[in-house]
């Protein structure tokens, strides 16, 4: 059966917001960026398309750049970087556009296991620093570390929530322990 739900976002649907709406932005699987373009142009992109000078756009991308540690990046291109650094790029990208929310749709299933610690790390900064952030993930640790509240689910339908000490620490849903089990002790 089809599991509808809905996202609020100041008590106002994100299905219902303008596509150019900016207090969001997404980070999604695969990393997407341009090879053609260097990474200081697949950040400054979307601010280009927004209307912003090319230097204000490529300042602030620059900036973004060096918030996730790529600042020596700036004229690569996508394919000289690994996959954690071209997901950092799309973070950057993500950050450029001055969101209030960041979605991040399992960021770091794409990635082979050793370069998931620099995207996680970058993560737990933009946590420390205040970003709110909806993260889907599998990665238990990074999210009962910096997680306020986990959301188990299952089947589109959430079986158990609340904070991390209590989904992931103590977990009272036979479902949320089972799944627990399989991923931690793998």
């Amino acid at each position: 059966p089809l599991v509808e739900g809905d996202i609020q976002l100041d008590g106002q649907s994100i299905a219902k917001r303008p596509v150019k709406d900016r207090s969001m932005s997404l980070v999604y699987q695969q990393f997407i960026n341009y090879p053609h373009l260097s990474v200081l142009d697949n950040v400054a992109f979307p601010l280009r398309r927004q209307g912003k000078k090319k230097a204000e756009a490529q300042l602030l991308a620059a900036k973004m750049l060096m918030t996730v540690g790529l600042g020596d990046f700036l004229q690569r291109r996508p394919a000289q970087l690994s996959g954690g650094q071209q997901q950092r790029v799309a973070i950057a990208r993500a950050l450029a556009m001055s969101p209030d929310v960041i979605l991040f749709d399992e960021a770091t299933s794409a990635l082979d296991p050793e370069l998931v610690g620099e995207v996680l790390q970058v993560m737990q900064s933009l946590a420390q620093d205040g970003m709110t952030m909806l993260v889907v993930t599998h990665e238990m640790g990074f999210a009962k570390g910096v997680a306020d509240r986990v959301v188990f689910m299952d089947g589109g339908v959430i079986v158990e929530q609340g904070p991390p000490s209590q989904v992931i620490s103590a977990p009272v849903e036979e479902r949320t322990r089972a799944f627990l089990s399989s991923v931690l002790n793998h």
